[in-house]
């Protein structure tokens, strides 16, 4: 047996996906409020302590925001995209969606000022009986409140895939999609089974209204399955349309969700 590779710790903790840990580079998720009530409005708590042991007050902003709060539920059937606020302790506070019973995963998403992006997770339970959901096959197009949302693309896994997510309503395209955290929308990917949050960015940021297309890089790290939710602001109203992925084969780059990959021959709404 060889000598210990100092590096390698780091070196994995780097490889390894979002969400998965509650501490990472000195920096831990606390969760102080672990247990809350079902069906009700749910009062969150947390800081971020840095490798001082202290909560974190600096932040760099990303995506409009100092911090992003990610709470889904086990089997993905919950999902809901807060925006916490921190007091000058470094004491973060939230009022998250009634929650049914069961076990949920709260990812805090943020780049500490001079370092890093980091996404932390820590776990949430509301007591009661809980009865898991199955998670839905893939499908090509998802329905919220009247409007179709496609995603179009392939997740490979061990590479960055493109996606792109169009909305339509009543056949037409919708262009008038209202800036949201910096973008015309919001992409966040879990893995089913650990609950792996993966890196999902915008390709082009906006100022101002556009659509119906909104493309983001997704790196995707290992083969499985996963669930997409795209938030999109409309009419003042933000909006969450969520599909089931399955990877490609790198080698036989085959189709996500039943859709086809983009050919700027057949996509109809342009990007």
């Amino acid at each position: 047996m060889g000598p210990a590779d100092p590096e390698r710790p780091a070196a994995a903790a780097a490889d390894m996906p979002g969400g998965l840990a509650v501490s990472q580079d000195g920096f831990t998720l606390d969760l102080q409020t672990p247990v809350v009530d079902g069906g009700v409005p749910a009062e969150l708590a947390f800081a971020i302590t840095g490798p001082d042991g202290r909560p974190v007050t600096d932040y760099t902003v990303e995506h409009d925001k100092e911090l992003h709060l990610v709470v889904v539920g086990r089997d993905l059937a919950a999902y809901a995209h807060v925006h916490p606020e921190r007091d000058s302790r470094g004491i973060w506070t939230v009022t998250a969606p009634p929650l049914t019973p069961g076990s949920y995963r709260v990812f805090a998403d943020f780049t500490p000022a001079g370092g890093g992006g980091l996404t932390l997770g820590a776990d949430l339970v509301v007591p009661g009986d809980h009865r898991p959901v199955a998670l839905p096959a893939p499908a090509e197009v998802a329905t919220v409140d009247g409007f179709d949302v496609s995603f179009r693309g392939r997740l490979v896994a061990g590479s960055e895939s493109e996606m792109t997510v169009g909305v339509t309503r009543n056949g037409e395209p919708v262009d008038d999609l209202q800036p949201y955290l910096g973008a015309l929308g919001h992409l966040v990917a879990i893995r089913s089974g650990d609950l792996a949050y993966l890196h999902v960015h915008p390709l082009e940021e906006t100022a101002g209204p556009g659509g119906p297309s909104v493309r983001f890089a997704v790196e995707v790290p290992t083969a499985g399955t996963y669930r997409l939710f795209f938030d999109f602001s409309h009419g003042g109203d933000v909006r969450t349309a969520a599909t089931t992925a399955v990877t490609a084969d790198a080698a036989i780059a085959g189709d996500v969700a039943g859709v086809p990959a983009d050919d700027d021959d057949h996509d109809e709404h342009g990007g």
